[in-house]
């Protein structure tokens, strides 16, 4: 969910389709069959109080701060594709649906994300990563569809390997800006540390250089504080600002519930004309035929890549079963 297209949440990042939504509770009035327009109102989303406060001054950092120049495959073991830090666990067979809304043009229309790890996993750089397929709706209509590549290091940071997103026009696929770590120039980035701490420098999320140009970086912006969304209400959420270094003033928020994860999704700045605001409305656990499903979309999806992103998915290995 970068914030180099803001308009997408990579939660990290990541709405169901017909199949899934079967399994998911009727609250946004859809059914079997394509995905239709919500009949409740768009949901205006807001963050809570002091979510536009400057940023807090920086404390003196630690000695030794983990960097995206750090990495290194040696930081990764076979247990790389078990994620279970705190702020950001990823289970396979999980499911978070988000809800909230985007501004187009002076619109503000309905958004809806699904982001589902799956039991897939690619060997990026002689890491086995775990693949998470991340869908985001915008009025009923399908505007991006992603599988996204992650892996936990043995001090349990989250890793960033790359994704391969296919975004649409009017139902018609138009583009797939995808970045794999290591190939074209890109590089692998922090998602989450094992340790998030206030005051401590910002990092890189990833980086590819242009055309792709994802360039995002994040830092810590808040600790123990509370949030209600639909699903829940959380204490000791951790706050994190993504940005651009080139945009002084839009930073996109992102609260984690220890847990749970990636909980609510706001924004600090001044306004942009895609200002997104997103809520956790449920958390799924998906049974073995709904898996089924989920695997099959994501390998058509992954073999996709192979032709429409020839110079960085293109040439990395098939997926694999967990």
């Amino acid at each position: 969910m970068g914030v180099s297209d803001v308009r997408h949440v990579r939660v990290f990042a990541v709405v169901a389709l017909s199949f899934l939504i079967v399994a998911l509770p009727a609250c946004d009035g859809e059914g079997s069959g394509e995905a239709a327009t919500p009949s409740e109102p768009a949901p205006e989303v807001t963050t809570p109080a002091g979510d536009d406060a400057s940023m807090p001054p920086a404390n003196e950092a630690p000695a030794a701060l983990l960097t995206a120049e750090d990495y290194d495959p040696s930081r990764f073991d076979e247990t790389s594709t078990t994620i279970d830090n705190q702020w950001f666990p990823m289970q396979p067979g999980t499911q978070w649906i988000y809800k909230g809304s985007t501004k187009e043009g002076k619109d503000r229309v309905h958004h809806r994300v699904v982001f589902t790890v799956t039991d897939l996993t690619k060997v990026i750089d002689g890491v086995r990563t775990l693949v998470i397929w991340d869908q985001d709706f915008t009025e009923g209509e399908l505007v991006e569809t992603e599988l996204a590549l992650f892996a936990q290091d043995t001090e349990g940071n989250i890793w960033h390997f790359g994704q391969y997103p296919e975004e649409y026009e009017d139902g018609k696929f138009d583009k797939a800006p995808a970045w794999v770590a290591g190939f074209e120039g890109a590089r692998t980035g922090i998602t989450m540390k094992a340790d998030p701490e206030l005051g401590t420098p910002d990092y890189s999320q990833g980086f590819a250089p242009p055309p792709i140009n994802w360039i995002d970086r994040a830092r810590v912006y808040k600790v123990g504080e509370q949030t209600c969304v639909p699903y829940d209400c959380f204490e000791n959420v951790l706050v994190t600002e993504e940005f651009e270094v080139d945009k002084p003033d839009a930073f996109q928020l992102k609260f984690y519930a220890p847990g749970v994860g990636n909980v609510r999704v706001g924004w600090r700045g001044a306004e942009e004309k895609e200002r997104e605001r997103l809520v956790l409305v449920d958390v799924v656990q998906l049974d073995g035929d709904a898996m089924a499903q989920v695997r099959a979309e994501a390998s058509a999806l992954d073999e996709r890549g192979y032709t429409r992103a020839e110079g960085s998915w293109g040439r990395t290995p098939p997926l694999e079963p967990l």
